[in-house]
């Protein structure tokens, strides 16, 4: 039937919302209704690229009908099916409109869901834009006091981060996850986050910054009362004595095992330097002759 031919779907949509001498105004809700019926006879059809064209004028026109939920949800399609023919781009670029869109609705859980879909189709391609995108699907749920709607999120931006061995990075993001974990009073994710974020300096073989994030992470007193902490007593102490069998032991312990999979991977490599030498240094400072004035 000629009424269900999607090419024709879309010739008749688009005349409708263009202007001429007998249209003075747009026929957006007859022409949205044909794109979506396009659409939906494209991807049927398996054609990619057309689909992709129709859901975002459907989009355009549900935005044009002061339905931004509606308009959202086709953007998205539109974005699926931009990640089909790898146009990375478009993928960001449809998911972060579907965000805003959402966003107008005053849903900000979809609103960061959006972009976090986008982070994960460009892992692998464009992963440093990914991290971006991670980084504000986080920010918008932070800001509407969800962080707990976004542990996920800090989890796999940490994860691309450890990818792409940004160790530092990680290990920041893993602190910011820690400090999202208190604020809603998830005590034991925050603890797990602190314990993450010393073995991802360890396996960075950067054992001062471990040492210090140990200490400022101490200060927090659900992490000092925690497991979690006293794994890391144990962690600090083996390396400060240069003990690789302890250090191996400990990596093997229930806590540790109890971690997310990519941190559990880097503690089971540890020690990645020669922690010998610590324990030389440790020996040294500790025989320094008292200088003349100490003893004034």
């Amino acid at each position: 039937m000629a009424s269900s031919d999607p090419h024709k779907l879309m010739v008749k949509a688009d005349k409708l919302t263009k202007l001429s001498l007998t249209r003075w105004s747009a026929d957006w809700k007859s022409a949205t209704q044909l794109y979506e019926q396009a659409a939906n006879g494209f991807r049927v059809a398996k054609n990619i690229e057309q689909a992709k064209i129709a859901f975002e004028k459907a989009s355009q026109g549900q935005e044009m009908l002061s339905s931004p939920w509606d308009a959202a949800k086709h953007m998205e399609s539109a974005a699926a099916l931009a990640k089909e023919l790898h146009n990375w781009r478009e993928v960001a670029d449809f998911y972060r409109k579907a965000s805003e869109l959402y966003n107008e609705c005053g849903r900000s859980q979809p609103a960061s869901d959006a972009l976090a879909k986008a982070a994960r189709a460009l892992e692998d391609a464009v992963p440093e834009d990914a991290i971006q995108l991670y980084t504000d699907a986080c920010i918008m749920l932070e800001e509407d006091d969800k962080e707990q709607m976004a542990f996920d999120v800090y989890r796999a931006a940490t994860n691309v981060y450890i990818k792409l061995e940004k160790y530092a990075d990680a290990a920041t993001f893993l602190l910011r996850w820690g400090l999202a974990a208190d604020k809603c009073n998830a005590t034991n994710s925050q603890c797990k986050a602190y314990l993450s974020a010393i073995i991802v300096y360890l396996y960075a073989n950067d054992f001062k910054q471990a040492e210090k994030c140990y200490n400022d992470c101490s200060q927090v007193d659900a992490f000092l009362r925690s497991d979690q902490n006293r794994c890391a007593t144990k962690l600090i102490s083996a390396y400060t004595e240069g003990d690789v069998e302890e250090i191996k032991r400990v990596a093997q312990s229930s806590t540790i095992s109890n971690l997310d999979h990519m941190i559990i991977k880097l503690a089971r490599k540890l020690p990645t330097g020669d922690v010998s030498a610590l324990k030389k240094a440790n020996a040294v400072q500790d025989e320094e002759p008292l200088d003349e004035n100490d003893l004034t």
